[in-house]
């Protein structure tokens, strides 16, 4: 296996990594920041009240894309299958 090659498994790695995560995040941090905002107007220093929104919106959101991360990965393996006599040079 080449330099090159292997910064290239690893870059598509990441790629796949971020790609699948990035949209719970942006999610999950959103909420955080609305709540937050909530919070400050109307003055409430609950520290817990972000949790169950966040919980809510998270699972909404892994529901909703649960076939899309599933895709995503199984190309990524059936990708890595598929190269692994090209990883053995």
């Amino acid at each position: 296996m080449t330099t090159e090659y292997a910064i290239d498994v690893i870059q598509n790695m990441m790629t796949t990594a971020t790609m699948v995560v990035a949209p719970i995040l942006v999610v999950a941090t959103v909420v955080g920041l609305i709540i937050s905002v909530l919070q400050t107007v109307t003055s409430i220093q609950e520290q817990t009240l972000t949790f169950f929104p966040k919980v809510l919106a998270v699972s909404g959101v892994l529901i909703a894309i649960l076939p899309w991360i599933l895709r995503t990965i199984i190309d990524f393996t059936y990708g890595m299958i598929t190269q692994m006599s090209q990883m053995t040079n």
